[in-house]
């Protein structure tokens, strides 16, 4: 299951403004801690269309970086253009820096989501100016696109754990179409997408924004992307915040059942809250016996919505999947499945389609062509498709809902045959404290996962929050004061620090 934003599932409730243009902003003012000086750097900043509802008081801007498309021959003349997006705060003051964010993914638009985000950011905003960017690969960097519309709306329909033989092979047969379609369409150049090659953008992000050190926020995969960073560039670190962290020495099977682990809780949270919310939940008391039912019966008998378009087992298990990433969208998931017992599939849809970066005319965005190429380059570690049917029967048995679509989500990295690029791993050696934010009852990077990472960082300090969810800042006062409090004055939280639900 792809490792996003906690905001990628949140969007379901956010009100999306019409595109807004952008105008400059406030001078620099003097440096903070850390800082040398105020330098704003080479980047051409100008009027940009942003979706989302940033208000009046933010300024957008938009520019590029120029980067090689392949660190490893950087003077070979070939170049990727990577696009930048900067919020600046007319409120701004005693300016520091500028923070740099990652929301996962892989594949995640920075521009298409800091501008939805910006207005949580805002007591950051007050000294920082907040820089996204779209990793190659994404949105508007050289974005990857190699898989149909009609192969991901199969593959996002499917039976999530295909049981018999004839099944299995079929969805064996989707993966393989998928993986050698990309490697048809780009060929040696998949191999220049992997996360080592975006962690050196970064470093060339960092020095176009005139910015001797850098101040960088990742969440989810970004987690793994800033620890590659922190490997690679350790005394380039001014600041650094990892919130849901990824664990970069799992292998992928490892990784892919943690996954199914993580998502089992976040279920069986989900159905705790249910039987002791029935006012809110009209699937209760057995919520997850009733959505084990429902993705059943879909297979069986599936509603048709608008258009006609079929609400299979793969999409209503993908509409599970998606509310459980964040806790305000548990209301959404439960009367989702209701509606779908009535007959109507619109609800389970739109938290599909939100997972799925499916839009209402049934096209898609580059996010899962990105996400299957980044993430498939990054290993040479994946199984076989023998291993992984055996994967796929053991992991039912433990994680009765998560751990069979787990298992067959390795798929089409098992049979991807372009060049792999693993990145590299080890401690931050010489970096400041970095923190680590990990949530207990996260699905998607499992809390488990929070101290392996702060450990081989060397330099990782752990902040705990007891909530439920994808990833933690800035969710709450006690998080969000610990993160910003970080970030303006260098200033860590004690180990074993806890903010409470």
């Amino acid at each position: 299951m792809r490792r996003t934003a906690r905001l990628a599932a949140a969007c379901v409730l956010a009100v999306l403004l019409p595109l807004t243009a952008c105008t400059d902003g406030p001078p620099s003012t003097e440096p903070g801690p850390g800082r040398t000086g105020g330098s704003r750097g080479d980047i051409a900043w100008g009027e940009c269309q942003a979706s989302g509802g940033a208000p009046e008081s933010l300024t957008v801007e938009c520019g590029t970086v120029t980067v090689p498309q392949d660190w490893n021959t950087p003077d070979d003349g070939r170049t990727f253009d990577i696009a930048v997006m900067r919020i600046r705060s007319d409120n701004q003051r005693d300016r520091i820096g500028s923070v740099v964010v990652n929301f996962g993914g892989p594949g995640g638009s920075g521009l298409d989501l800091l501008p939805q985000f910006a207005p949580r950011l805002l007591g950051l905003m007050e000294r920082f100016d907040v820089v996204t960017f779209d990793p190659r690969g994404v949105g508007q960097s050289a974005p990857v696109k190699c898989i149909s519309d009609a192969d991901l709306d199969a593959s996002f329909g499917f039976q999530p754990d295909p049981v018999s033989d004839a099944a299995f092979q079929k969805l064996v047969g989707l993966s393989r179409r998928i993986a050698e379609g990309c490697a048809a369409e780009y060929g040696e150049q998949l191999t220049l997408f992997s996360t080592e090659q975006t962690a050196r953008d970064i470093d060339a992000i960092r020095q176009a924004l005139g910015e001797e050190k850098l101040d960088y926020l990742g969440y989810s995969y970004g987690t793994l992307l800033g620890a590659v960073y922190a490997h690679l560039f350790p005394q380039s670190i001014r600041a650094m915040v990892l919130d849901g962290a990824v664990d970069p020495v799992e292998s992928p099977i490892e990784s892919s059942e943690g996954q199914a682990m993580g998502f089992e809780r976040a279920l069986n949270n989900f159905d705790a809250w249910c039987a002791a919310n029935a006012d809110e939940c009209p699937i209760a008391p057995n919520a997850r016996e009733t959505i084990v039912e429902a993705i059943n019966d879909a297979d069986r008998r599936p509603v048709t919505g608008m258009g006609g378009r079929q609400a299979t087992s793969g999409w209503v298990f993908y509409s599970v999947v998606s509310a459980l990433y964040s806790r305000p969208t548990w209301p959404y998931l439960a009367r989702g499945i209701a509606d779908l017992q009535d007959g109507d599939p619109a609800l389970a849809f739109l938290l599909a389609d939100l997972y799925a970066d499916r839009r209402p005319d049934g096209t898609y965005g580059n996010m899962f062509d990105a996400f299957n190429t980044i993430g498939c380059v990054d290993s040479d570690d994946y199984p076989t498709v023998e291993e992984i049917r055996t994967l796929q029967e053991q992991w039912r048995e433990k994680y009765p809902l998560f751990g069979g679509p787990l298992a067959v989500g390795l798929l089409t990295c098992s049979l991807w045959p372009a060049k792999k690029d693993p990145y590299p791993v080890g401690p931050a050696t010489g970096a400041p404290p970095i923190l680590v934010i990990g949530t207990l009852g996260d699905p998607a990077t499992p809390y488990e996962s929070t101290a392996a990472l702060a450990e081989l960082l060397g330099t990782g300090v752990v902040l705990t929050w007891e909530g439920e969810g994808h990833t933690a800042y800035p969710e709450t006062r006690c998080i969000r004061e610990a993160v910003d409090r970080y970030f303006i004055d260098l200033t860590v939280p004690a180990e074993g620090t806890r903010c409470p639900a």
